[in-house]
């Protein structure tokens, strides 16, 4: 999952990630002490010192990810708060949850974040039904009936695919407690600081084993939605991105200084 949210990201010219890591961080880490053995094919001597030989690989990322412990019982805005120096001060950086994937547009995210110039852009997206959407006339006959509904009349929900700018962090606390989604949020809100992105594409959440099905039955049709890096060009977007405030010198390879992290409640992250 995480691989797959990096890869997105990447495809969009942000490739600059740190990982929140809390519950099971160390097999992350060990995940991407050995990324290149995981996702390449190598001829090894084991007679030798170990010698490797790695051959090309259809995965050669020029990522840079920063692996931060934030605690295991630590809530998403704590998380934020305690990688802060791993930022770089007076930037903005995007944030997503490592549970979520979309057919979103980042670049228009971004654009749409720096156009209206206020801390927070939070991307509101369809809810999914989890159960079957029944309508009923005065005589209880049933008139319609939609299995797992996802309408324009479908309330909207915060999806992650975050982007703040720099000044977020002083919302933050690194009290375990303090969670992202509410005093920080809402005190935003109450100040006139969040702006949500309205999103009618795809979305979906994996925080069970149905949700897990669903994502993997997707991928393996060979369509799945996020999978834009799998196209053979990037699609022709024609989006205006205003410039940031102040501009950094952005990590090779991609065409933004936006910093993404990742995080979610639990910490609870997979592959």
């Amino acid at each position: 999952m995480i691989r797959r949210i990096l890869k997105f990201y990447a495809h969009y010219g942000f490739c600059d990630f740190v990982l929140c890591l809390g519950y099971r961080g160390w097999d992350i880490k060990e995940y991407f002490l050995n990324y290149k053995a995981k996702n390449s094919d190598f001829t090894i001597r084991p007679g030798t010192d170990q010698e490797i030989e790695f051959h090309e690989s259809a995965d050669s990322e020029d990522w840079k990810i920063t692996l931060a412990d934030t605690g295991q019982e630590t809530m998403t805005g704590a998380r934020i708060k305690r990688v802060a120096h791993h930022l770089t001060p007076g930037e903005e950086f995007m944030l997503t949850y490592g549970d979520g994937l979309a057919d979103l547009d980042l670049r228009a995210l971004l654009a749409f974040h720096r156009a209206h110039g206020k801390t927070a852009t939070l991307t509101a997206v369809r809810s999914v039904g989890r159960f079957g959407e029944v309508t009923i006339d005065d005589q209880n006959q049933v008139s319609s009936f939609a299995e797992n509904p996802h309408s324009p009349e479908s309330q909207r929900i915060a999806g992650g695919f975050f982007v703040f700018n720099y000044e977020m962090l002083d919302y933050l606390d690194e009290d375990p407690s303090c969670i992202l989604e509410r005093a920080p949020l809402q005190k935003l809100t109450q100040e006139g600081q969040l702006v949500a992105y309205p999103h009618n594409g795809y979305w979906q959440c994996m925080d069970n084993y149905r949700e897990w099905m669903i994502l993997n039955q997707a991928w393996s049709s060979g369509k799945a939605p996020w999978s834009v890096w799998q196209r053979t060009t990037r699609d022709p977007l024609n989006v205006n991105i205003p410039p940031p405030k102040r501009s950094a010198e952005p990590h090779p390879g991609c065409d933004d200084t936006a910093e993404m992290l990742m995080t979610n409640n639990a910490g609870t992250v997979q592959e």
